[in-house]
């Protein structure tokens, strides 16, 4: 797994894994999402790992201007333009791209009207500010135009096998969150009625062509809670309406249960045996003082003290991990594969990114 967080030198990408071994064979383009807050960014990062260590080439994009995946990641911020940010082990690397409206603006105008430097000028003056800010729709064309781009993008060898030698062999796309993410993708109905013909509604259109394909999946990350829960179910019925495939549901921070079953079930309904407890209790020498024979070296109400907050605690795990189960069966019920990562105890740093990648590897074959 990576392991090496070294700046990278272009290097010749292997051949991606046949259809045969892989969960997603086909898919170029993961777009990542999920609820604020259920740690969307830090699983786009730790899918770029997956997919890199597999010795891939992966561009990993963010959208929103928050920086979110170098802090993720522990690299210098993303720049405008596709720069390498690191090498793993396994022989992949990993690019990383922050999409700037106002950047791929005035590219596009270059691209298409051949403005060159008017187009700069027309940034000194605020042009490109109001029209990337008083045409929402125009501008997340212009945003997931860049990452459409990066995604066809040829590369310059040709593949021993006679297929398409893509620059990239994976791009890895941090969404806007669930509540924005069907209209950020839903580029030709946000430009349906600012551009019926044209470069923008042709690229509109090319956009939607590839997000609807085989080359994308949209992948939702939650938490197992009512209202996380609730807006990827939401999410998933909007993208499924959209004709945008849905890919897997990742459950980020999932608790293991510290109990069996039974000793679950006794908790939540009391009928755990007290004086077992601290029986127990006594014998681990958990109480201060105790020398572990089993005799009690502190006072009765110390002891029952002691038992009272361990049932109490026990009793809310047990309540905690019921509601988990609830809200596992309603992700379990989109049907979609469903990876599921552990809490990260020590934060979000580059380890922890680097465990759940870990994780995503040994639960899927990407």
């Amino acid at each position: 797994m990576p392991d090496d967080l070294s700046p990278a030198d272009p290097s010749p990408e292997p051949a991606t894994p046949s259809g045969s071994e892989a969960d997603w064979p086909d898919v170029r383009l993961h777009v990542v999402t999920g609820k604020g807050g259920t740690g969307k960014t830090t699983v786009a990062a730790a899918l770029a790992l997956t997919l890199a260590s597999l010795g891939r080439k992966v561009l990993v994009a963010e959208v929103e201007g928050r920086q979110g995946l170098s802090q993720a990641l522990d690299v210098p911020p993303l720049a405008f333009e596709e720069r390498p940010i690191m090498k793993v082990s396994g022989g992949g690397e990993v690019w990383g791209l922050a999409v700037d409206a106002k950047a791929a603006l005035i590219e596009y105008l270059s691209i298409f009207y051949h403005l060159g430097r008017a187009g700069k000028a027309l940034e000194k003056v605020g042009a490109i500010d109001f029209a990337t800010t008083i045409a929402p729709g125009v501008r997340d064309v212009l945003l997931i135009g860049k990452i459409y781009e990066a995604v066809r993008r040829r590369g310059t060898r040709r593949r021993p096998d006679g297929g398409i030698d893509w620059l990239y062999d994976a791009v890895v796309l941090d969404a806007p969150p669930t509540g924005r993410v069907g209209r950020f993708l839903g580029v030709n109905r946000e430009v349906a009625d600012l551009a019926k013909v044209g470069p923008i509604r042709a690229q509109a259109d090319s956009i939607t062509a590839l997000l609807r394909s085989g080359s994308s999946a949209v992948h939702v990350v939650t938490l197992l809670e009512e209202m996380p829960v609730q807006e990827t179910v939401d999410a998933v019925a909007e993208l499924r309406a959209a004709q945008l495939p849905v890919g897997a549901i990742i459950v980020n921070q999932a608790r293991d249960p510290l109990l069996d079953p039974a000793q679950l079930a006794k908790l939540a309904a009391g009928s755990l045996d007290r004086s077992a407890v601290a029986q127990a209790l006594r014998h681990s020498g958990a109480f201060p003082g105790d020398d572990g024979s089993g005799t009690e070296s502190r006072t009765d109400d110390w002891s029952e003290s002691c038992v009272t907050a361990l049932l109490a605690e026990g009793a809310a795990h047990a309540e905690r991990m019921r509601l988990e189960d609830q809200q596992f069966s309603i992700v379990e019920s989109l049907g979609r594969p469903v990876y599921v990562l552990p809490p990260l105890r020590g934060g979000v740093d580059a380890d922890g990114v680097r465990i759940l990648a870990q994780e995503l590897a040994d639960q899927g074959k990407w």
